[in-house]
């Protein structure tokens, strides 16, 4: 684990036992620091046996002064939550586990940190310049909103590269990570009941760039700078815009099709250059790149019918490009038929319109199921399902040899599953039995 003598003697409590919060509490108490830990589910404080340096207490119902810091989970609503207005009142900051890695970064061997953020392709793009930086034979690590948490892994030898994934959340939670290299793919609407409209979304990612100090560098998407204005424009020298114009070769990178990969592919190639990655192993991660479970995952392909999992795609600008990336071929057909619905996080499909003439039928579940069923007909056949199981044996039973079947929600998850990952495992269930 990651630990640091900066927080020897420092006191904390520690909101949230999931996986982050757990992995604090170790690094902390390792680190000679005291904690106060607390969750709402029985069963994650009973894994911690309290002792002299850890209580297991709520910080709602006790005193804060004195603290050093309230380090909460990303999913811990600062804009609802009591906890903020009462670590605020106590004076005390509220963080998370990367900002706790950011102040840790003194005691690490000499090494770099790439921070991407973005609305959409983050995962892809985090995973996607590991590999490459493995494939390179730089020591490299990934975490964030991806992998094991950040301050469970132990720390890289001298010359190694930190390549973490970070949601506006994660920001939110963290003061001063100095990027190496930050990374801004892309801002659509997004998590709003978090923010104060889209414009402070955005502010959230361009924190991002405002903890770099002078000698950092930024890749950048040139609509959401000149958008949002995201960058102090006495950074740009130190500036890559993501360009995927001149973008070559990707016909041979297997895991890296359609429009959106294009975008991630042109970033991790940015990001890899200014570390100084040499174009031939560039070249070699690209090619070699599985990709990740739920993105654009090729489940099975039967009878010449390609089963496509993109369960990741929890809103309609993230499954727009999944569309775009089967265009009809032969004799002009559409062949996508697309499986959609969940919890809606708009009441449109607009980004998806563009590429409505690439789908053949759309099979709609869930509880945006009929509204989504209604926005579609006139446009393209459309088969009410209800649940994705029923989704599939729909659209399997009327595939033909070159139709692609594709789970690409545009919804989150929440209606009927947990999290994405176990939606994207139900359809991988479900077309094993077809």
């Amino acid at each position: 684990m990651i630990t640091s003598g900066a927080f020897r003697g420092k006191r904390y409590a520690v909101l949230g036992l999931a996986r982050s919060g757990a992995a604090t509490v170790d690094a902390l108490l390792a680190s000679g620091a005291s904690v106060m830990a607390w969750d709402t589910r029985e069963t994650a404080r009973a894994a911690f046996m309290p002792n002299d340096r850890l209580t297991i207490a709520d910080p709602l119902l006790v005193d804060l002064d004195g603290l050093d810091g309230v380090v909460v989970s990303p999913g811990v609503p600062l804009n609802k939550h009591p906890i903020a207005d009462k670590a605020r009142a106590a004076g005390v900051p509220i963080i998370g586990d990367i900002e706790l890695f950011a102040q840790a970064r003194v005691s690490l061997p000499p090494h770099r940190v790439v921070g991407i953020t973005g609305t959409n392709g983050k995962s892809t793009t985090t995973a996607l310049i590991h590999h490459i930086l493995v494939t390179a034979r730089v020591p490299a690590t990934l975490g964030g909103n991806i992998g094991l948490p950040i301050l469970a892994q132990d720390p890289l030898p001298s010359g190694g590269v930190y390549v973490l994934e970070l949601s506006s959340y994660q920001i939110d939670l963290t003061q001063s990570l100095d990027c190496d290299v930050a990374v801004l793919l892309n801002i659509t609407p997004d998590h709003l009941d978090r923010y104060d409209g889209l414009a402070g979304y955005a502010a959230s990612k361009a924190r991002l760039f405002t903890m770099q100090s002078a000698h950092g560098l930024a890749v950048v998407d040139r609509t959401a700078d000149a958008e949002f204005d995201v960058l102090d424009d006495a950074n740009d020298p130190f500036v890559r815009f993501i360009d995927t114009v001149e973008l070559s070769g990707q016909a041979e990178w297997p895991a890296l099709q359609g429009p959106h990969n294009a975008q991630n592919a042109a970033a991790a190639i940015a990001i890899a250059r200014l570390l100084g990655i040499a174009e031939e192993a560039i070249a070699a991660g690209l090619r070699s790149y599985p990709g990740l479970p739920h993105r654009m995952e090729r489940v099975a392909e039967k009878g010449g019918v390609l089963f496509i999992n993109d369960s990741k795609a929890t809103n309609a600008t993230s499954t727009a490009p999944a569309l775009a990336a089967f265009p009809p071929i032969g004799d002009g057909a559409p062949r996508i038929r697309w499986i959609l619905g969940g919890r809606a996080k708009t009441n449109d499909l607009d980004a998806c319109a563009p590429f409505f003439g690439n789908v053949r039928a759309a099979y709609t579940l869930g509880e945006a199921g009929p509204m989504f069923a209604k926005l579609l007909r006139g446009d393209m056949a459309v088969c009410e399902c209800n649940t994705l199981a029923n989704a599939v044996a729909k659209a399997a039973a009327a595939a033909q040899p070159g139709d692609v079947v594709m789970l690409s929600p545009a919804c989150a998850s929440f209606d009927q599953f947990s999290d994405f990952e176990a939606r994207g495992a139900a359809f991988r269930a479900a077309v094993g039995e077809v």
